[in-house]
């Protein structure tokens, strides 16, 4: 039988019951399609770890179990470290994706060949209007400082060149915003990154995690990230800015034969400043983009069996 080139990777966090109803179709298709399928148990207090060794013996598995919860882009990251194909992609472990996407997603990749295939959700109606509203912000943010050809860059459905998946892990956060993350960290490396509509159904069982922290704790990754790639696209506009504020402010001063004011020489001080953060930023990011991706925690795997058995 040929070598896998697609592997499928389901970050679970108490998704015990919706992993019950959805994996079996899953594991069904992988099995049609000779793809890899690898489910990481995120630290769950349910009955995932019994739930996922119940389908352990279907012969089409690996898993991936992290003693405590580490976070999505933590998990996800285990299992972009374990594939072991030419092509990874990441779908949620709630049911909403549409298995059908996949082959989708993967066809479009290969034809215009692609480095990565967002499935947009562009058009569909959000489960909240404060989760939309979050995305929205996230999204024209990003967009704002850098150029963003995807819609929907926090999809949790995107499928990846292995190898670039792996290169970039150690720019990527542990968090929900791993998503948003390895997205703009391709745009901004220059990698082809498409995206293609998907279609997504109601959750299977349980309620999202994501909330108003969630979103928080995206926009300040999203604007780490933009400080690591562009620092300057941030800390010239504030210093040409505030040296702009103060002229206008100070001359009419000088003019009016006031001289020099105390405000006047903070403002200029201030602009200063704001550029010479913006050389140290970029010259740290430059460091920082340059480094070698640290070696991953330990995780406990349990490997599929062999297919044939």
């Amino acid at each position: 039988m040929a070598e896998p080139k697609l592997t499928i990777i389901i970050p679970s966090f108490n998704e015990s019951k919706s992993l019950q109803h959805f994996l079996p179709e899953v594991i069904d298709i992988c099995k049609e399609r000779n793809w890899d399928l690898i489910v990481i148990n995120d630290g769950s207090t349910d009955d995932t770890r019994v739930v996922l060794q119940d389908f352990y013996t279907s012969g089409a598995l690996t898993i991936i179990h992290h003693k405590l919860n580490r976070g999505y882009g933590a998990a996800i990251k285990s299992g972009i470290c374990s594939c072991e194909t030419e092509y990874c992609i990441t779908i949620d472990a709630d049911g909403q994706h549409m298995l059908e996407d996949i082959e989708k997603l993967f066809e479009c990749l290969l034809q215009r060949d692609a480095d990565m295939v967002v499935g947009s959700r562009k058009g569909l109606q959000s489960s909240s209007l404060l989760r939309s509203f979050g995305k929205t912000m996230i999204r024209t943010l990003a967009k704002m400082l850098m150029p963003v050809p995807i819609h929907d860059i926090n999809s949790g459905m995107k499928i990846y060149r292995t190898t670039l998946a792996k290169k970039y892990l150690y720019l990527s956060p542990d968090t929900m915003a791993f998503s948003d993350m390895i997205t703009l960290i391709f745009i901004n490396h220059r990698h082809l990154v498409i995206e293609e509509p998907i279609h997504i159904r109601e959750r299977l069982h349980g309620t999202s995690t994501i909330g108003v922290q969630t979103a928080f704790q995206t926009l300040m990754e999203v604007i780490n990230i933009l400080v690591l790639f562009n620092p300057m696209k941030i800390f010239l506009p504030l210093s040409v800015i505030t040296i702009f504020v103060t002229l206008c402010w100070g001359v009419p001063l000088i003019f009016l034969g006031r001289g020099l004011s105390i405000g006047t020489l903070l403002g200029f001080i201030s602009g200063i400043l704001f550029f010479l953060l913006g050389l140290i930023a970029e010259q740290l990011s430059l460091i920082r983009r340059n480094q070698q991706m640290p070696e991953d925690r330990p995780v406990k795997i349990i490997r599929k069996q062999n297919k044939s058995s």
